[in-house]
């Protein structure tokens, strides 16, 4: 993977990040205020599902 490529993917990371806040701000902080109240497994659960998913992602592109 070039350099090149990682920039643009992070700088795409961002721009998806960046939707739900610009789009639907109150939509958002609900959200953020739920994710607040998951217990710490909960929340460990959800980041290795992504992190699963993410992987599983770039194996299939790769």
């Amino acid at each position: 993977m070039s350099a090149d490529v990682f920039w643009a993917a992070l700088a795409l990371m961002l721009v998806f990040e960046g939707l739900l806040p610009f789009l639907s701000p109150g939509g958002w902080r609900r959200t953020f205020q739920q994710i607040l109240q998951l217990r710490d497994g909960q929340l460990r659960f959800f980041g290795l599902v992504s992190i699963v998913l993410g992987l599983t992602g770039l194996w299939l592109l790769a």
